[in-house]
C-alpha cells in the first residue's frame, strides 16, 4: 500500500486547506508536523522529513505545498544518512503544488536556509502544479525549477498560491490531476 506524506508550507495547511482535506481522505497518510510553522528553518524541516521517511516501510508519495516542496528538494540533496539510498528508493514520486521562489520579495523574511536551493534532477518522478499569478513565484521561475528538477509541469491558470485564501478547499480537480499523474507514472 502506498503511503502519502503531506508536507505543508509556511503556517501549516489546516482547516479547509486542500492538503488537510486530502489527508483525511487518503488512507495511510502521514502529516509532517513541524515545530515552528511561522519561523521555518530548512535544516529542521529537512530533519523532520528524514525522521518521517525512516519510519515508513511502504512506497511513499510526497504531497507538498509551497515551502513543503522546497523541503522535499532540500531533503534529496542534503540527506547524508547512511540509509540515504534506501530512503530515496522508498519514494515513488512527489506531487508539488505552488513551489515558491525563496528569492521572491513576497516570501516571508522569517524563512531561513532555503535561499541556496538545489538545482539537480530529482531521483524520482515529480509533478509540479502551478498558478500563472502566484505571488511567491512567477511563471519564468516556476519553469526554471521544473526544468532543473526534471519535473512535469502543469499550469492551472491564474489561481494565486493554490491555498485556502485563493479559494482552494477540497480541490477535487487537483485530486483528479494527482490520480491521473499516478496512473501515467504507474505509481
Amino acid at each position: 500500500m502506498t503511503a502519502y506524506v503531506f508536507l505543508p508550507g509556511f503556517g501549516n495547511s489546516l482547516g479547509e486547506h486542500w492538503q488537510n482535506q486530502w489527508f483525511k481522505k487518503l488512507l495511510n497518510s502521514y502529516w509532517l508536523e513541524q515545530e515552528h510553522w511561522n519561523e521555518p528553518e530548512c535544516t529542521a524541516w529537512v530533519a523532520c522529513l528524514q525522521s518521517c521517511v525512516q519510519k515508513i516501510n511502504e512506497p511513499i508519495i510526497f504531497i507538498s505545498h509551497s515551502l513543503g516542496c522546497l523541503t522535499v528538494v532540500e531533503w534529496v540533496e542534503h540527506d547524508k544518512s547512511e540509509n540515504h539510498a534506501q530512503n530515496i528508493a522508498k519514494i515513488s514520486g512527489a506531487f508539488m503544488v505552488a513551489v515558491p521562489d525563496p528569492l521572491n520579495s513576497n516570501v516571508p523574511p522569517s524563512i531561513r536556509g532555503y535561499a541556496k536551493y538545489p538545482l539537480t534532477p530529482l531521483p524520482f518522478p515529480s509533478k509540479m502544479i502551478a498558478s500563472t499569478n502566484d505571488p511567491y513565484c512567477n511563471v519564468r521561475r516556476t519553469e526554471f525549477f521544473a526544468k532543473n528538477w526534471g519535473s512535469e509541469l502543469e499550469f492551472i491558470g491564474a489561481q494565486g498560491h493554490i491555498n485556502t485564501s485563493a479559494g482552494f478547499g477540497e480541490w477535487n480537480e487537483g485530486m483528479a490531476i494527482l490520480q491521473q499523474w499516478r496512473k501515467s507514472q504507474q505509481i
